[in-house]
Parts: structure tokens; C-alpha cells; sequence
């Protein structure tokens, strides 16, 4: 099969994924076949979760859209307070309750999240079928150290938490998802 190239350009916390010589930058990627470009965002290190619009060539365009040599794509993250509606976005709408579930790296993480009020579920032992599946059925967020859950392919809201220190995780999951109206913080 002949390879062809396709050129990506990620944008602002999509870098995070990105090893430091692809950060910012336009760059090749070597197509084998049509992959869809949900493919090959994952392949590239980018979880789906962390993606709400992707441009190629200039036109908005969903996770299965087959890649074609010389296509030009700009991945955009999740747009928490930007009304994007116009163009074609990549999950179903954002969830009007916020409500979480975490994996079983984010103990104290949960306990800070109960404590500003916020529905949160955790459980030390959680294996990442019950927190997908929890996800799903309770329309809860995925909060997760680790990139490979949210690259499942039926989750549909989740975040890659960046801190290590649990108050520095509240403070990045509120900024996020604009939560500071919605703290009810227990005294």
C-alpha cells in the first residue's frame, strides 16, 4: 500500500499529548490506507475525550472521516465556555449536571470534590469497564491519570487530570469545566 502524509496542528492543552517536537507546530504524520482521523488523533497520543472540533482543510468534520493524502488538520480541546454550536461537534452536547466518576488514582481528589459539593463517585478498586459503564449509564465525567481509558471509543465525556497535588487537581477540574458557580462547598 502506498503511504501518503497527512499534516496535523494541535491546539492549546492537545499539546500536553504531544511530544515536545510536535507542540505548536504544523506536522506530518505517514497515512497507510484511509484511516479515520479519530484513528489516527489516538495514534498520534490524543485522547478522543479531549477533542470537541476538528478542521481538515478548512471544514468541520466528525471522528470517522476517512484522511486522504495532503489533508491539513487542526484539532481543537474541548470548549467548556466558547459557544461552538455552529459547526460540527464531535460529542453530543455537554452534560447540563456535573457530575463525576473518578479512577482509583484520584482518591483524595474525590474527597475534595465531595467536599465542594460536587457528585462524585470513586472506589479504590474501580477496573476501567465499571467506570466506562458507570460513565455511560449515569452520564457522569471521566476524571483520569490515564490517557488509554479515554481512548475507549464509546466514552464520550472524559479529562486527563495534568496536576499530581489533589488541591491543584480541584482547582484544574473547576477551571476546566467553569464549575465555580456550581461549588456548594459543605461547612
Amino acid at each position: 500500500m502506498n503511504s501518503h502524509v497527512a499534516w496535523f496542528r494541535f491546539y492549546e492543552e492537545l499539546n500536553d499529548f504531544l511530544s515536545a517536537d510536535k507542540r505548536k507546530i504544523a506536522f506530518p504524520y505517514k497515512l497507510s490506507g484511509s484511516p479515520s482521523v479519530k484513528d489516527v488523533i489516538e495514534a498520534i497520543g490524543v485522547p478522543h475525550t479531549e477533542v470537541d472540533l476538528i478542521l481538515i482543510n478548512g471544514n468541520s468534520v466528525k471522528f470517522d472521516h476517512k484522511l486522504s493524502h495532503g489533508d491539513h488538520i487542526s484539532v481543537y480541546p474541548v470548549f467548556e465556555n466558547l459557544d461552538i454550536s455552529h459547526v460540527t461537534r464531535l460529542r453530543p452536547k455537554p452534560l447540563r449536571k456535573t457530575r463525576f466518576i473518578l479512577d482509583a488514582h484520584l482518591g483524595r481528589l474525590s474527597q475534595l470534590l465531595r467536599m465542594l459539593g460536587f457528585d462524585t463517585l470513586y472506589k479504590n478498586n474501580y477496573k476501567n469497564e465499571e467506570i466506562i459503564t458507570e460513565a455511560l449509564t449515569q452520564k457522569r465525567i471521566i476524571l483520569t491519570r490515564d490517557p488509554g481509558l479515554l481512548k475507549n471509543r464509546s466514552i464520550t465525556h472524559g479529562y486527563l487530570i495534568r496536576g499530581t497535588d489533589p488541591h491543584e487537581q480541584a482547582r484544574e477540574v473547576i477551571c476546566r469545566f467553569d464549575l465555580y458557580s456550581q461549588a456548594k462547598p459543605l461547612i
